[in-house]
């Protein structure tokens, strides 16, 4: 698969298995009997909660996983799917409360499904049987600084791990070129900007690609290299209620979902990516960026360069999210809901960061991270 197919372009190819299908699939496929089947939201793939009630229909336990079929596109690099899985299994073993696969019925951890319409070629997607993880995502709860700063302080245990243990032949597949996701590649955005149309906003769209350009490109040679998850959103991070006490209940992460974003990049990257989406559910975004800093940094602390460019990435992040949001919702108008979730308060955070400037947003990172030392 080419670098260029990477970028998520205009042909996606969602799936759009019915419920009916899914059910079919999961016991055709792993000898399990279906009593329930509900379909989640989901960008650009199609996931399912799927009850089933023990191996081959035996036994009264049952148990939950999630069907995950990726996009048409994405499905052409089994390579890539392979090793995303494999991180997860991974992980799952160092301690991390990731979801694993369900082996099919021939022992493997994921297989391709083709369908063939009437009138149409045949698509073929890989499908994976997931664990299910219990828990609410974050989006859903008030956010506190404690919380801030272990999911700050997750995203660089989770870097970490794998810079240091994990090994793999298929991890070349996550060098992914021009894939949009890849913070390096802000700079691409600019042949999706149409997409925004005549926003009022656009200009501050232009002037981040352009400063990202100008100042972060050059210094990337000098961040310390990792393989990033690249989507440690509030949508993708789960928690559960650690305190007995329901007036001050307290979170504590029991859950991370999604590594379809996963590619090579640099500690600096996931921190100012975790900065961004907790910005997005916070009702004290200013704040945010300092207690996720501290609490990356009480695992892997920033040098002088890449904290020089945090600011920067941070509303790169913005942009990446803003700018892909309205070109995808042009594809999928019926998936508008769900694609344009971190629109609603995207735009007046990029607004915010983008007057009150780097100097002022840092000293407010910065000093709050400082008082955790």
């Amino acid at each position: 698969m080419s670098s260029e197919s990477n970028q998520r372009p205009c042909s996606l190819n969602k799936p759009a298995f019915s419920e009916k299908q899914a059910t079919e699939l999961v016991e055709r496929v792993y000898g399990l009997k279906v009593s329930e089947v509900k379909l989640l939201p989901s960008y650009d793939d199609q996931n399912f909660c799927v009850r089933v009630n023990g191996p081959e229909g035996k036994g009264e336990n049952t148990e939950e996983f999630v069907l995950k079929i990726v996009n048409c596109e994405d499905s052409q690099n089994p390579e890539l799917i392979e090793v995303q899985t494999r991180v997860m299994m991974f992980l799952n073993g160092e301690g991390f409360p990731v979801a694993t696969p369900y082996f099919t019925k021939e022992g493997e951890i994921m297989f391709l499904e083709s369908i063939v319409d009437t009138g149409s070629a045949p698509k073929a997607y890989i499908v994976r049987l997931l664990s299910y993880l219990p828990g609410k995502v974050v989006a859903t709860i008030p956010m506190s600084p404690p919380l801030l700063y272990e999911i700050g302080q997750l995203a660089a245990r989770l870097d970490k791990t794998l810079a240091e243990k994990f090994q793999h032949p298929l991890t070349r597949s996550l060098h992914r070129g021009k894939f949009i996701w890849n913070l390096a590649n802000v700079p691409l955005l600019e042949q999706y900007i149409y997409a925004l149309g005549q926003n009022r906003y656009l200009e501050v769209v232009k002037q981040v690609i352009e400063q990202f350009r100008l100042q972060i490109l050059p210094k990337l040679s000098s961040f310390r290299p990792c393989i990033n998850h690249g989507d440690l959103n509030d949508h993708n991070i789960l928690v559960d209620v650690s305190s007995i006490s329901p007036q001050n209940p307290y979170y504590r992460v029991s859950g991370i979902l999604d590594f379809s974003d996963m590619s090579y990049g640099y500690y600096v990257f996931e921190v100012a990516i975790t900065i961004m989406y907790m910005m997005s559910v916070s009702k004290d975004p200013l704040n945010v960026g300092g207690h996720v800093l501290a609490g990356f940094e009480s695992i892997i602390p920033l040098t002088t360069e890449e904290r020089s460019s945090l600011f920067l990435l941070v509303s790169g992040r913005f942009v990446q999210s803003l700018v892909m949001a309205a070109h995808t919702t042009l594809l999928y108008p019926e998936n508008k809901e769900y694609l344009m979730i971190t629109t609603k308060t995207g735009w007046r955070h990029l607004i915010m960061l983008s007057e009150m400037g780097q100097e002022t947003v840092e000293n407010i990172w910065f000093g709050t991270a400082k008082t955790y030392a």
